[in-house]
C-alpha cells in the first residue's frame, strides 16, 4: 500500500519570500496602498505630537509666570453696569493670610496719542492706567526695552507702554514722546507681552502719584493682582470677593488668569479630537486601498495560485502568503507615517520655538496599528485566494 504523501511545510524564510512577491512585482500599486496607511499614521502622530508640544510650551510658561496669580476687578450689577472696587479693597485683600504679594492698577481720565495733532476720538482703544511700582514684580513681567518706573519717575510725566500700545502709537524705542493727558510724556520703557495680564499690552502706565495729581485718577484700585500660596489659591478665590467688597461680594469679578490659558489648551483638545477622527478616516481609506490591491492581486494571480495548489500548497499557506503581503504593506506604511509625522512635529515645534514632544506610545503604536489595519484589510483577499480551486484557477489563467 502506497503511503500517503507528507504534507508540505513552508519555512518562515520561504513564507517571507513568497509574501514579498506581490510588493516586489507591483511596486507602484503597493506603494500607493502603503501611502494611504502612512498618511493616516502621520496625521495621528503629527496631531498628537504638536498638541503635546503646545502643552509643554504652555506648562513651561505657566511655571515661569506662576499659576498662583489671582485677579480681582470690578464686576457688574443686575443692570450689567460696572461696580467699582471700594477704596479699601487693595488693603483688605492684602490682609488675607495666604496672600503673599499685592499690587494694583487704577483707572484715569486721560487718553494717549502719538502727538497733539491726532483727533481726540482716535484713541486706538488704548487706556492710561496708574501703576504701582511693584506691578512687574508681582506679575513676573518684563520689559522689551527701556526701564520700569521708579520712585523718582512715578511723580514725573513719564510712561511705560504696553507692547501693543507702543506698536499702535508708532513708538519703537524708549526716549520718544507721546501726548498723554494734554501734555508730553517721555516713554521710559516698553513692556514685553505677559500672558497672565494681557490687558497691560494696550495700556500706557504712569506712576500712581502722577496719575492722581494730573490725570484724574481717584487713587482707587481698578484691578488688584494677588500672589497667593500655591496650595491655597482656591481658598483665596472663595473669599476674595467678599473681602474686597463686603457690601456687595457679587459685584466683584475674581479670576485666575492661568485658568484661562488652561481652558484655551483644553479647547484645542476638541480640535485635536476632530483631526484625530479625520486621521482615523485616513487609516480606514488606507485599509480599503490595501484590500482593493489585494483583491485585484488575487484575480491577476489566479494562475500562480492554481499552479501552487496543483503542486501541493495548502489553502492555509496560500492565505498566509497573501495575508503576509498585506501586513508588509501596512508595516512599510506605518514606518513611513512614523517618519513623516515625526518630521512634521519637530519642524513645526522648531518654527514655533516650542519643545518638540513625540509620545513614545505613538512611536510604538503607529506601526502596530498600521499592521493591524492592513491585516484586517487582507483577511478577505487571503481567504478568497485560499478558497480558489486549482482546476478553476488554472483554467482561468
Amino acid at each position: 500500500m502506497t503511503p500517503a504523501p507528507r504534507r508540505t511545510r513552508l519555512r518562515p524564510t520561504d513564507l517571507l519570500r513568497l509574501g514579498t512577491i506581490g510588493p516586489r512585482t507591483r511596486r507602484t500599486r503597493s506603494a500607493l496602498s502603503a501611502l494611504g496607511i502612512a498618511l493616516g499614521i502621520a496625521a495621528v502622530i503629527a496631531v498628537t505630537g504638536i498638541s503635546l508640544s503646545n502643552q509643554a510650551h504652555l506648562l513651561a510658561r505657566l511655571d515661569q509666570l506662576g499659576s498662583n496669580l489671582i485677579t480681582v476687578g470690578p464686576g457688574k450689577d443686575a443692570e450689567q453696569k460696572p461696580v467699582p472696587l471700594p477704596a479699601t479693597a487693595e488693603k483688605m485683600l492684602a490682609d488675607i493670610a495666604p496672600v503673599q504679594q499685592v499690587t494694583a492698577t487704577g483707572a484715569t481720565k486721560a487718553e494717549v496719542y502719538r502727538n497733539d495733532l491726532v483727533p481726540r476720538q482716535q484713541t486706538g482703544s488704548l487706556t492710561v492706567l496708574a501703576a504701582r511700582l511693584d506691578l512687574l514684580t508681582v506679575l513676573r513681567g518684563g520689559l522689551a526695552s527701556g526701564r520700569w518706573l521708579d520712585r523718582a519717575s512715578e511723580r514725573l510725566p513719564v510712561t511705560v507702554l504696553g507692547d501693543q500700545a507702543a506698536e499702535r502709537l508708532g513708538v519703537t524705542a524708549p526716549g520718544e514722546r507721546v501726548w498723554l493727558g494734554g501734555q508730553w510724556y517721555v516713554v521710559s520703557g516698553i513692556l514685553a507681552p505677559n500672558e497672565l495680564a494681557p490687558e497691560l499690552g494696550t495700556a500706557a502706565l504712569v506712576g500712581w502719584p502722577q496719575a492722581t495729581a494730573h490725570l484724574g485718577a481717584d487713587g482707587t484700585a481698578g484691578t488688584v493682582y494677588l500672589r497667593t500660596h500655591p496650595e491655597r489659591v482656591p481658598d483665596v478665590q472663595a473669599v476674595a470677593g467678599a473681602t474686597a467688597n463686603p457690601a456687595n461680594a457679587s459685584g466683584v469679578a475674581v479670576s485666575r488668569p492661568s485658568d484661562l490659558l488652561t481652558a484655551r489648551g483644553e479647547a484645542k483638545d476638541a480640535l485635536t479630537g476632530l483631526v484625530l477622527s479625520l486621521a482615523g478616516v485616513a487609516l480606514l481609506v488606507g485599509g480599503v486601498g490595501i484590500a482593493n490591491t489585494m483583491v485585484v492581486g488575487v484575480m491577476e494571480r489566479r494562475g500562480e495560485i492554481g499552479l501552487r495548489r496543483a503542486l501541493g500548497a495548502r489553502g492555509g499557506q496560500i492565505a498566509a502568503q497573501f495575508l503576509l503581503e498585506a501586513v508588509l504593506m501596512g508595516f512599510v506604511g506605518g514606518i513611513g507615517g512614523l517618519v513623516m509625522g515625526g518630521l512634521t512635529v519637530y519642524g513645526y515645534a522648531l518654527a514655533q520655538g516650542w519643545p518638540a514632544a513625540v509620545p513614545l506610545s505613538m512611536v510604538v503604536a503607529g506601526p502596530v496599528v498600521s499592521v493591524l489595519v492592513a491585516a484586517l484589510a487582507g483577511i478577505y483577499p487571503a481567504l478568497r485566494a485560499a478558497g480558489s480551486s486549482p482546476t478553476d484557477a488554472l483554467r482561468s489563467a
